[in-house]
């Protein structure tokens, strides 16, 4: 029977589960307070990086519908949960991990969806969400100026087409 401690905390984990984006699993085997704290910090406020117990995560995850995670609880686990742009958590967590080698990405998931620890790696070496989408809205732009441009110079070209063959007439007809 589980004690009121573990079915509150699994009800904590599960809520986190279900309200956020994303979540990775890291394992922080040989890190100190100071360097979690650092970590925390590095992932600022869209991500919240907490030490768990495997067994009550594992419950919280299935209850949330998670399954693909269960392999990886095992050792020192912590998950860091991410209500904002997951690829920013992905590269803090990347540089960290370069900085700091004790910590290891082990997994996650995105949307529902599994992600490996290289998917992870790949995560963090896309540009952030806002980058992209101005480099989306300057494809845009290029476009609809291109085609104003287009679109400009046809009625231009037909006069000066227009032009140059009344003026062949012309000089057609007075040559006769």
């Amino acid at each position: 029977m589980p004690t009121p401690n573990k079915a509150a905390s699994v009800a904590e984990l599960k809520d986190a589960f279900q309200s956020s984006n994303a979540a990775v699993l890291t394992e922080y085997r040989g890190l100190t307070v100071a360097q979690l704290k650092t970590l925390r910090r590095s992932l600022g406020e869209n991500a919240q990086y907490a030490v768990v117990k495997n067994t009550l995560t594992k419950i919280a995850a299935n209850e949330a519908g998670i399954t693909a995670l269960d392999d990886h609880f095992a050792g020192p686990t912590a998950v860091a949960f991410v209500t904002g742009d997951p690829v920013e958590s992905a590269k803090a967590l990347r540089d960290f991990a370069k900085e700091n080698p004790n910590l290891i990405i082990k997994a996650g998931v995105l949307d529902g969806k599994a992600l490996s620890a290289d998917d992870i790696k790949k995560l963090a070496d896309l540009e952030s969400r806002e980058v992209l989408l101005s480099k989306l809205a300057g494809a845009f732009k290029g476009k609809q100026s291109q085609t104003a441009s287009l679109l400009k110079a046809l009625p231009s070209k037909f006069v000066r087409t227009a032009e140059a063959l009344r003026a062949k007439q012309a000089e057609q007809g007075g040559a006769e």
